[in-house]
């Protein structure tokens, strides 16, 4: 596996084309926190999406949103307020498959 960083100023583009071209793909979102732990927050959803919001002001904090659907209860928006940094790790053949967000 190897793991590249995306720099913050191209997390907007990063976000569209990975959106485009993983939609519909089967995802898992785990959550990872201090007081929560590791805990597996959806499952066997697809991806409808992820968009980041990168603010251009100093009194405005960044967000992305991951987006999925499929589940008989609808649609899931997990919004991640003030990341501070993105990896996507892939395989050895170069396979998207673990999406990072700190």
């Amino acid at each position: 596996m190897k793991t590249r960083e995306i720099p913050r100023n191209e997390w907007t583009r990063f976000f569209d084309n990975l959106s485009r071209r993983q939609e519909g793909w089967e995802v898992t979102l785990e959550v990872f926190g201090p007081d929560i732990g590791d805990k597996i927050e959806e499952r066997h959803m697809f991806l409808a999406g992820v968009a980041a919001e990168v603010a251009d002001k100093v009194d405005r904090a960044d967000k992305i949103e991951i987006m999925m659907g499929g589940k008989p209860s609808g649609h899931v928006t997990h919004t991640i307020t003030a990341p501070i940094r993105v990896e996507l790790q892939q395989t050895d053949l170069g396979v998207d498959s673990v999406l990072q967000i700190r």
